[in-house]
């Protein structure tokens, strides 16, 4: 039977005790661990706090750049504007900002290139370098702004200058058409042959017709301004819908009014669709150049006395009987003198009739050239609604080529047709048109 030797308590506590020792061990060298790795955490925070102060320095050394940038174009743009008009001192403190500067920058640049960005407050300076730039800024828009307004002012007073020009111009010009008017002479010698017959000629023609025509609408505007209408509902009575870009440019509206009558039937010899007398061909192109050059040189109530019952003199009443109505001739004359006279056979001697009789006189001549060509000029107009074209039009209304927030307008249409236009053989003379 084996022996077993006993164990006192003391040595049971020796064979354990090495164990217990172990433990305590590992759980020192834990503890040391966890130091380690406390003490490698603190550095960490000390990397990002760097960190963030050399990018704010950095942001204020940039701000300072940019600041100093703006200085120096502001400075710029002083020295600039003291030119001209000639302004030393302006020209020499500008010129002081711009080398203050330019030496700035250059100790910027060494800085930088140094690595020498030190800065105590960074935020103090990041913020007044920030407000240096804004400042500058300012500075140039308001040198800008009076460069602008000067500007504004040589261009206001090169405009003056202009309109004079202008205005003694056109007295030239009226001047000079008074006399050739008094002496009878128009664009066309005396000694123009069948044969010479140009483009230009007619062209000549019609813008003496168009002007005639628009002398006589300021009359006719001015008559019925006298006798208290409202213009706007009688322009919207001829082209009703018709919104007008300027209240002055109405007139347009009675102008085509004018147009359309007098021109109608202007394809058809001595303006009638029923005439058969003449039929085409050389005859009837010599013919019409004849009363042409006939007329051409006379004075309206001249010839209308001399043959009163002429072709001509036909034109002139019927087209005003058709011009103007009863009722508009009673409100602005009070009576129908002029219609009874002319239904009479007899002319009306008087200021309005004289306008209307040069300008029937001019449409007539115009009438006449046009049948004297070969091929024959015809007339044509454009429909309300068709899309500009500058082949074929002319525009009175340059107001619809921009819209209402100031960009170009790419599509204006037209509203009404004022003057209609031309076709000689290849040669187009436009239409002028009011576009909405």
């Amino acid at each position: 039977m084996p022996r077993f030797r006993s164990i006192s308590g003391c040595e049971f506590c020796l064979w354990v005790a090495p164990e217990d020792g172990a433990e305590k061990r590992k759980s020192h060298e834990k503890t040391r661990k966890d130091l380690r790795k406390k003490s490698t955490r603190t550095p960490s925070f000390e990397d990002e706090d760097e960190e963030l102060r050399d990018r704010a320095v950095r942001e204020a050394f940039l701000a300072k750049l940019f600041a100093s940038l703006s200085a120096v174009k502001a400075a710029y743009a002083q020295l600039q504007f003291a030119q001209s008009p000639y302004d030393a001192e302006g020209i020499q403190s500008a010129d002081q900002i711009v080398v203050s500067e330019l030496k700035n920058l250059s100790e910027l640049k060494q800085s930088y290139l140094k690595k020498q960005l030190n800065e105590t407050s960074p935020e103090t300076t990041l913020l007044l370098s920030e407000i240096q730039e804004q400042k500058s800024l300012v500075k140039t828009y308001e040198i800008t702004s009076k460069k602008l307004d000067s500007q504004l002012k040589l261009k206001d007073s090169e405009i003056t200058f202009l309109k004079e020009k202008l205005a003694d111009t056109n007295k030239d010009n009226r001047s000079l058409e008074k006399k050739l008017n008094s002496s009878g002479q128009l664009a066309m010698p005396e000694n123009t042959q069948f044969s010479d017959l140009k483009p230009s000629h007619f062209i000549t023609y019609l813008r003496q017709a168009v002007k005639s025509i628009r002398s006589f609408v300021r009359l006719l505007i001015t008559e019925m301004e006298s006798a208290d209408w409202d213009l706007d509902a009688a322009a919207s009575s001829i082209e009703p819908g018709i919104s007008f870009w300027q209240p002055n440019l109405k007139c347009f509206a009675f102008e085509s009014f004018v147009c359309r009558e007098m021109f109608d039937g202007f394809n058809h010899p001595n303006f009638s669709a029923k005439s058969s007398t003449e039929q085409g061909g050389h005859h009837q192109r010599r013919l019409f150049f004849d009363r042409f050059m006939e007329l051409k040189s006379a004075r309206p109530a001249d010839y209308l006395a001399w043959k009163p019952k002429s072709l001509f003199a036909t034109f002139c009443r019927k087209k005003y009987l058709r011009l103007i109505h009863p009722k508009m001739e009673v409100s602005l004359f009070g009576n129908l003198d002029h219609r009874n006279l002319v239904n009479s056979g007899d002319l009306p001697e008087t200021p309005f009739f004289t306008a209307f009789s040069e300008m029937a006189k001019r449409v007539w001549l115009l009438h006449c050239l046009a049948l004297s060509f070969n091929p024959e000029v015809s007339i044509f107009q454009v429909s309300k609604g068709n899309r500009f074209s500058e082949v074929y039009m002319e525009s009175l209304s340059d107001e619809a080529f921009l819209s209402s927030d100031g960009t170009p307008e790419t599509d204006p249409r037209v509203a009404f047709v004022v003057v209609p236009g031309f076709k000689i053989g290849a040669t187009i003379v436009q239409c002028q048109v009011y576009l909405r």
